[in-house]
């Protein structure tokens, strides 16, 4: 079998184009723009099913330098640390105290559901747990750190089984987010409880924000300086004994810097252009996740595998449409952050601003469910799973 490796530019040309197949395909087939899929996602997972099929049928096996991956992740969640101020923080520590309450019962919930479906399928808990939380909150992460740590316990190919649940949920997520979001939003006529831009500190009135290439430059240097100086603080976070997302240094410059700036005004933090960058790089970011899937990886799954994995989409539907939607006021944030659970809790925070994303841009911006996904999702989901984890772990071994 030929075997075809791209470098880092090359595929991150590849994301591009197949973002362009996306847009088109939206266009062409309007059930996508009706039930708001990410077009990076459509053209992502077009791409994944042919490599698919090329290397099934033994044709060629496509590689890739995902090296420029994690730059724009990275990038587009520095955007997110400067929509962050002290307002919001104080207005939304309620929410946010019901919200992370919630993804803790969440992650619960998955690895419960996981070890009673091993069970009835009479499969190994372990199994089961492959499904659980490690995949779907934890995604590709934290399947990547515990898969050993389950071959440590007797079963083989672990990793491979948690990769392969990650990525099935990678899919999932961002396929489920946008429609059910939808979904909840016309039923309802939830546009009305919609905060409007005038009212939010964080969304400047597009009519009343001239934005010019000087103002994009700026911006982009300011998230270039926050992304560096971020490194700082990562490093410091990771001598507390804790692991945390690559990025979160960068956000919290980003957030000193947008608050910086409103108090004592010595320089203009660009918040328009900011989020406009931020929206490129997910989209550039999402892409590439989707056109390096590999889903062959999901066809060599046995069946109580896949009946487990379908148990945790239910799952997740119903957990989000029913409780988070509940819990958070049956309002147009808590059907935006139910489209964002869907993402992060069945496979990465960035898949659950994707979702939102879509949505916001057809609809109208939601500021709360921008602050506490990426403050959940990031800062405290992955910390409090990993003690879920090895929990369950220890209890079913």
């Amino acid at each position: 079998m030929e075997i075809i490796a791209l470098n880092m530019y090359q595929t991150t040309a590849l994301a591009v184009v197949m973002l362009y197949v996306g847009k088109i395909l939206k266009v062409r087939l309007p059930f996508l723009e009706k039930f708001c899929i990410p077009a990076p996602v459509v053209g992502g997972l077009l791409f994944a099913v042919i490599s698919c099929a090329l290397y099934v049928l033994e044709i060629v096996e496509i590689k890739f330098d995902t090296t420029l991956e994690n730059f724009f992740m990275v990038a587009f969640f520095t955007s997110v640390g400067f929509q962050a101020n002290v307002k919001i923080l104080k207005s939304g520590g309620v929410s946010l105290l019901i919200f992370l309450v919630s993804v803790i019962f969440l992650i619960i919930g998955q690895n419960i559901l996981a070890i009673i479906l091993s069970k009835l399928l009479n499969v190994s808990p372990l199994v089961g747990l492959c499904t659980g939380s490690i995949a779907m909150t934890g995604g590709h992460g934290t399947s990547g750190a515990f898969g050993p740590v389950l071959e440590n316990f007797g079963l083989h190919d672990a990793t491979t089984l948690c990769m392969a649940a990650a990525t099935f949920g990678l899919v999932g997520g961002s396929l489920m987010g946008g429609p059910l979001g939808r979904s909840l939003i016309l039923s309802k006529n939830l546009l009305e409880t919609a905060i409007k831009a005038d009212d939010s500190v964080l969304v400047e009135e597009k009519n009343k924000h001239h934005k010019s290439a000087a103002k994009y430059s700026v911006g982009f240097y300011q998230i270039i300086f926050a992304m560096g100086a971020g490194t700082i603080f990562s490093e410091v976070l990771t001598k507390s004994g804790m692991t945390f997302p690559i990025y979160i240094g960068a956000m919290i410059v980003a957030a000193l810097m947008r608050n910086y700036s409103e108090f004592y005004g010595k320089f203009k933090v660009h918040i328009g252009e900011i989020s406009d960058i931020g929206g490129i790089c997910l989209s550039i970011f999402l892409g590439i996740a989707m056109i390096t899937l590999k889903l062959w990886d999901l066809a060599a799954l046995a069946i109580p595998l896949i009946i487990l994995l379908l148990g945790q989409t239910i799952f997740m539907f119903l957990y989000a449409r029913f409780i988070i939607f509940n819990v958070m006021g049956r309002n147009y944030d808590a059907a935006i952050l139910s489209a964002g659970t869907c993402g992060f809790g069945m496979g990465a925070t960035p898949n659950a601003m994707a979702n939102m994303q879509v949505l916001t841009t057809k609809f109208a911006p939601s500021v709360k469910a921008y602050l506490l996904v990426p403050i959940v999702g990031s800062m405290f989901a992955d910390f409090i799973n990993s003690v879920t984890i090895t929990f369950f772990i220890n209890f079913v071994a």
